[in-house]
């Protein structure tokens, strides 16, 4: 099986009609869908149109409820607490970023706890909410869902792949500073894929449901299943912990443990912390962040290697492409849309195909 190619626009007027006809309004589709295609041109394909299927559960078992907006629980400046009440944490996300937004741009920071989302998608999308209003964020996330990743020296998941941002506004001399990773050696989705394409992955990545050392991305999908290991060791693990206490207990009372995990539930809680930069230094961070960079950037590149980029490049020139090309979906993904779309009566086929 191959990937198959699809234009943006036509993913997204593809989930737009599935989410309204799921019950979602027009508003709040048009933002679930350009997320969910979004996370695809930037290579998060974890978050991007496979999570349609994740979303059709999620609706069926009641743990998703559309047309919720972000509900503001304690507005104490610099804190400010929002709870999502299950909704689209595409939609609620953006509206407590914007929130935080307009607090940080008045006081100078703002610490936002998020709560009680569902699946929020993509977090870089929200550090490019703080980009744009000049603004940086730090975005701590846990994942209350299925545990897929192994602590270090674990054998057995139990965390989630709990994803960090770091979002700093554009200088003179380079584009945003944009960070956004899991702090899993792989993204679920990837050994989804990889499993239906009858592939293994690489070395260093994934565990059996014994807790040794597999290839067989397959182990991820039975039961017991298997685990991600966290990346880079005793680092990745110490980052997913610390997301788990800070979203998931401090910000969002619900961590991932047993007794809130229920089948087809997704939640996100996170923590994050958006500053006024020009509050804390003169103009002058931005000449000495590009020398920094211009230091970095201008490093040897090693044998073999593409050279040194400077975090958000790779998703830049991944949108470029996928904007050019078109977005590659795995056939899994492409038979999930017509059988959701299918079954609320939408023809899937003249959606994608224009």
């Amino acid at each position: 099986m191959s990937e198959l190619r699809y234009r943006p626009d036509r993913l997204v007027a593809t989930l737009d009609a599935i989410l309204r006809r799921s019950g979602s309004s027009a508003e709040e589709a048009a933002i679930v869908a350009a997320n969910l295609v979004e996370a695809d041109a930037r290579g998060h394909a974890s978050h991007g149109v496979c999570q349609i299927a994740v979303y059709a559960r999620s609706l069926e078992l009641g743990h998703l409820q559309p047309n919720r907006h972000a509900r503001i629980v304690r507005d104490e400046a610099p804190f400010l607490v929002v709870d999502g009440d299950v909704g689209y944490g595409q939609v609620i996300a953006k509206e407590a970023t914007d929130l935080a937004v307009e607090r940080a741009k008045s006081g100078g920071a703002c610490i936002l706890a998020l709560r009680n989302a569902h699946h929020i998608g993509r977090v870089g999308s929200y550090g490019e909410q703080c980009i744009a209003a000049g603004l940086i964020g730090l975005y701590f996330v846990n994942v209350v869902s299925r545990p897929l990743a192994a602590p270090h020296g674990g054998g057995r998941p139990r965390l989630g792949t709990n994803p960090v941002c770091i979002a700093v506004p554009g200088t003179p001399g380079y584009a945003p500073f944009l960070l956004d990773f899991a702090t899993s050696a792989i993204a679920a989705n990837k050994c989804r894929v990889a499993a239906s394409l009858g592939k293994e992955v690489e070395d260093g990545l994934l565990l059996d449901p014994e807790g040794r050392p597999t290839r067989d991305p397959a182990v991820m999908f039975t039961e017991p299943t298997g685990a991600i290991l966290p990346f880079g060791g005793h680092k990745g693990y110490g980052l997913a912990l610390a997301c788990e206490i800070l979203a998931g207990a401090l910000a969002g009372g619900l961590p991932a443990l047993p007794e809130n995990l229920q089948p087809g539930r997704v939640v996100n809680n996170a923590l994050a912390f958006l500053i006024d930069p020009n509050r804390v230094a003169g103009p002058e961070w931005q000449t000495l962040t590009d020398a920094v960079l211009d230091h970095v950037a201008d490093t040897p590149i090693a044998p073999g290697s593409d050279g040194v980029s400077i975090p958000g490049e790779p998703e830049a020139l991944h949108r470029m492409a996928a904007m050019d090309r078109g977005i590659a979906l795995d056939p899994d993904t492409v038979a999930a849309l017509h059988r959701i779309g299918g079954g609320l009566g939408l023809d899937v086929t003249v959606l994608l195909e224009g």
